[in-house]
């Protein structure tokens, strides 16, 4: 059985968490405070975190940067701030999804088995399958519906890149430092551009992607196409 832990200060949502979550078959620990939640975490290692970040006792933002350190499973913000600054210095900083409050349940389990999903698949799977798009890492060729889909070298890094993070969502600055470096950050419409060929090539309708997913003002998220 998988563990979750709940950092939250409003009872009403961890008890809401806790019934929605213990039925869905996942155990739940809860804690009311940052550093509860920090002590709880290291002495559980649970499989996913889903943390506030208005705490009473310190910001979310400096627990979630204190998790990174040595945590390495899922991390899910649950918070009533919306704006993109915090959600953007959140996945920065670690996280790999962020919901707002008030939030719908059904979208939250689906959250959680997508982070769990992604996180249980080794780094050195040799193959990744989603549906009717295949990637074979030990090939380097990709398939959909078993025909051969060619890329070039940047197009197929960046398909790998999120791809290996199904579920996730990856800030515009993430993706542009990781496939480009440095001095690509910002320059946001270069990114789209591949963005738009890797959706031509993978995509049944380019128009209403449904593996490439845009989150606006924030990043993309690649999703298993369910």
């Amino acid at each position: 059985m998988k563990e979750i832990l709940v950092i939250d200060d409003e009872i009403q949502i961890r008890r809401l968490l806790e019934i929605t979550l213990q039925s869905s078959g996942y155990k739940v620990i809860s804690q009311a405070t940052g550093l509860q939640g920090l002590e709880t975490a290291a002495n559980h290692q649970p499989d996913l975190i889903i943390l506030d970040l208005g705490l009473p006792d310190e910001s979310g933002h400096s627990v979630l940067e204190k998790l990174r350190e040595w945590y390495i499973n899922p991390i899910l913000i649950l918070s009533v701030q919306k704006n993109e600054k915090d959600i953007i210095r959140s996945l920065d900083r670690g996280a790999n999804d962020y919901l707002v409050k008030p939030f719908r349940t059904g979208e939250l389990l689906a959250r959680i088995r997508s982070a769990l999903r992604s996180n249980t698949q080794a780094e050195n799977t040799p193959l990744i399958q989603f549906k009717e798009l295949q990637i074979d890492l030990a090939a380097r060729t990709v398939t959909i519906n078993k025909e051969t889909v060619r890329f070039t070298a940047t197009q197929y890094a960046l398909l790998i890149l999120l791809a290996r993070n199904e579920g996730k969502v990856l800030t515009y600055d993430y993706l542009l430092k990781e496939i480009w470096g440095d001095a690509y950050i910002g320059q946001l419409e270069y990114l789209r551009v591949y963005i738009a060929q890797l959706r031509n090539k993978i995509e049944k309708d380019a128009n209403h992607p449904a593996y490439i997913i845009t989150e606006p003002k924030v990043g993309y998220r690649f999703v298993s196409g369910e």
